[in-house]
């Protein structure tokens, strides 16, 4: 075991999304996490095979035995951290609340990873990340000018969701080694969210973002920030923004500077798409990752999931690791001196939840 969380014990109550992510990236980094599933359900089965689970010690628990919450209770007890993705009262329903542990174990971190919040009016409804980032202005950004598209659920489940769940867990840590207290964390994806949209809303309040969709330098209007579709019907991505960058574009595609509209001019943005679409279009797309390796003009293969972790320059970081015909991501980010652990595959392993509270201290 490796990491700069080595030492750290963190007890996570099983859930879905976000959580689970939350508590995968803290075993990446060195912290022993052990997983409190239920027993008999289908989420036992989804314990056994997910690859966000790596790194873990799964026990079952029936949080709804007394005797098995007394033993997860002593587990807790001796945890530095604890994450759970209940509906808000759950918890405290269970006997698991953070007010059961302040005598025991004052100085635990309970993260509490949720949509909508412990509080406000939507805190008790159910939610998707798709429904998070439909309230934040974000959803009606994405998407051609027609209609709003979803994009993956990286944006308010793990964006805005687990890794403000551990950003508040690690400040958490830090400021306990002053107070000596641990303290309740409400990572809200609502919040998180909000708050990685802060850029946008400076742009907007400068009056260079225009509401709607397909209409500013970032959402896909810009010739030179988007996608291109080549011969062989897979694409390319542009992000030649700068003028030293947008030189080398144009000259990649073996156009003449001087028969194109400027870069700026809005209204001629349709006409100059139409050119570089063109363009892209008459080759494929490995043709035009070789003309444009090496150079700035920012512009890259738009690889799928199972193309990505051939790359080169992937496969030197190995940012992304095949296994089988599985993806495993490394952990990240990276340290010089405490690095955290190499992917460990997709299954965790399984124990009793007495030996893990035994070997705690129990």
């Amino acid at each position: 075991m490796s990491g700069p969380l080595t030492g750290i014990r963190v007890v996570e109550l099983a859930g879905i999304g976000p959580g689970p992510h939350a508590a995968m990236m803290l075993s990446d980094l060195g912290a022993d996490v052990v997983r409190v599933v239920r027993p008999s359900t289908p989420e036992s089965d989804y314990a056994m095979t997910s690859h966000v689970l790596r790194g873990r010690t799964v026990v079952f628990a029936d949080l709804k035995d007394a005797g098995d919450v007394a033993r997860v209770r002593a587990l807790v007890a001796r945890a530095d951290v604890l994450i759970e993705g209940f509906r808000p009262g759950v918890a405290e329903r269970l006997g698991l609340g953070p007010g059961e542990f302040t005598v025991d174990n004052p100085g635990l971190v309970y993260g509490r990873m949720t949509g909508w919040g412990q509080t406000g009016p939507l805190a008790s409804s159910a939610g998707h990340d798709i429904n998070y980032i439909s309230l934040t202005g974000v959803l009606d950004a994405i998407g051609p000018a027609g209609s709003p598209v979803p994009p993956l659920n990286v944006v308010g489940d793990y964006g805005g969701g687990s890794m403000f769940l551990v950003t508040g867990i690690l400040a958490a840590l830090v400021e306990r080694h002053a107070s000596g207290a641990g303290q309740v964390i409400d990572a809200a994806m609502l919040d998180g969210v909000g708050a990685l949209t802060q850029p946008i809303n400076e742009l907007r309040a400068m009056g260079v973002w225009h509401d709607g969709r397909a209409a500013n330098l970032l959402d896909g209007a810009a010739p030179f920030y988007r996608t291109y579709a080549c011969s062989d019907g897979r694409h390319v991505a542009v992000g030649a923004i700068e003028p030293q960058f947008y030189a080398l574009l144009v000259a990649g595609l073996g156009l003449d500077a001087a028969d194109l509209p400027d870069q700026h001019d809005r209204s001629s943005w349709p006409e100059l798409a139409a050119t570089f679409s063109a363009a892209f279009g008459a080759r494929d797309r490995d043709h035009w990752t070789g003309v444009f390796d090496g150079t700035d003009a920012c512009v890259t293969p738009v690889l799928g999931f199972a193309e990505a972790p051939t790359h080169p320059h992937v496969a030197a970081r190995g940012s992304l690791v095949a296994a089988g015909p599985d993806v495993v991501a490394a952990s990240a980010p990276r340290f010089s001196r405490t690095p955290g652990r190499a992917a460990e595959g997709t299954t965790p392993r399984v124990r009793a939840l007495e030996e893990v509270v035994r070997d705690w201290g129990g």
